[in-house]
């Protein structure tokens, strides 16, 4: 919770620098976005390489265990299509582009930026990215605080599938809690792991 209001922080205090002309030039320089995300993607790749049960848990993978994963990611698109509908205004690659994010808002919204600038300009390209930070930040709220109701309703894996990225860490425990099955971490920890190598190619197909 503190670091999604420290996240709001940080978007409100960045509009109050835009909108007042306050950022110095270094701000504005274009490879600045890029830069920020090689340092994302090595943080991704140094997390995945620390996890203590790494060895273990490849030695577990069995093919059932992509078909979770393949099932929120088909399933999350689907319904990002539906967006199109109430948002004709935009693109339907640009809204496809911002579900593909999985609830990891931090690196969809810093991608979104990077790619969109080149084509629509950095004005649309940061609304683009900040649609795509809240939406995200929303379903990781919603995957947190609702983990319990899912797991009841429908299963431990819906609770799973709704955390998106955040299942192999943030939402984990809250998803453990609920379920009582320690089991489920090699595919709860997979599942993210899937989507998160999903994610720079999913929005640099839709954002092209």
């Amino acid at each position: 919770m503190k670091e999604n209001l420290l996240l709001l922080v940080s978007l409100l205090l960045g509009i109050t620098i835009g909108a007042f002309d306050l950022a110095p030039m270094w701000l504005h320089n274009a490879s600045l976005p890029m830069i920020i995300l090689s340092l994302l993607v090595l943080q991704v790749g140094m997390g995945v390489g620390s996890m203590d049960n790494l060895g273990r848990m490849i030695r577990s993978i069995h093919w059932q265990m992509f078909l979770l994963p393949a099932c929120t990611i088909v399933g999350t698109l689907l319904f990002t299509s539906l967006a199109f509908l109430f948002f004709s205004n935009h693109k339907l690659g640009d809204i496809m582009a911002i579900g593909s994010g999985f609830g990891y808002y931090s690196l969809s919204s810093v991608l979104i930026a990077q790619m969109k600038t080149i084509t629509v300009g950095p004005a649309q390209a940061t609304q683009l990215a900040t649609i795509a930070l809240l939406t995200n930040v929303v379903r990781e709220l919603l995957a947190l605080f609702g983990c319990k109701y899912f797991t009841r309703k429908g299963s431990c894996f819906a609770a799973i599938s709704i955390a998106g990225i955040n299942s192999m860490d943030v939402c984990l425990p809250s998803i453990l809690r609920a379920a009582n099955d320690k089991t489920l971490v090699p595919v709860a920890v997979f599942h993210g792991i899937i989507l998160e190598i999903s994610i720079p190619m999913l929005i640099a197909f839709f954002c092209q």
